[in-house]
């Protein structure tokens, strides 16, 4: 009977500590990680141009190559990525040719999150969300760092490094 007594009270307790406390907050839900990157991969020569571009999202015009890249996607929209040697391939025949191989001319990069999504009437579509310009140098180095509005839902997010115009230079994938 004692332990019987024993049981209810300390079931008692554990609810009566769980309706008092009220619902768990899900503010710290809010900014959960959606995506680590720890790898980004440079446009290949197929993807250049606007003919096989990523959910609307075209290539850069010449092949890049990306060294390293890192970074986060929360669900807060906080995005950061840090690119290291993201230049045009050392190894492609134009790229050669014009003399910039291993280098970057751009002066800027940005960011876009491209998401599955839906619209009003639940149709299914594509969102590009996009930073602003953040600096890059010579040497491809940059580091993004952006708070976005992502719609909701946002399924499979792919994040690009792109030109000032939009074009991408690098995305998530290896």
């Amino acid at each position: 009977m004692k332990k019987l007594f024993l049981v209810v009270l300390t079931a008692v307790l554990l609810l009566s500590t769980f309706f008092v406390a009220g619902p768990v907050s899900t503010a710290s839900a809010r900014d959960t990680k959606v995506m680590e990157i720890k790898s980004m991969i440079g446009v290949p020569r197929p993807y250049t141009g606007a003919t096989n571009a990523i959910r609307g999202v075209p290539g850069g015009g010449l092949p890049w190559v990306v060294a390293f890249a890192e970074g986060s996607l929360k669900s807060n929209g906080k995005l950061d990525i840090k690119v290291s040697g993201l230049v045009f391939d050392p190894n492609d025949p134009d790229v050669i040719a014009r003399g910039i191989g291993g280098t970057n001319t751009v002066p800027n990069f940005m960011a876009i999150v491209s998401c599955l999504s839906k619209d009003a009437d639940g149709n299914p579509t594509t969102v590009n969300v996009s930073t602003g310009l953040f600096p890059a140098d010579a040497a491809g180095n940059s580091r993004i760092k952006a708070r976005l509005d992502l719609p909701q839902p946002c399924i499979a997010p792919i994040i690009f490094v792109t030109s000032p115009t939009g074009a991408w230079f690098a995305a998530t994938g290896f």
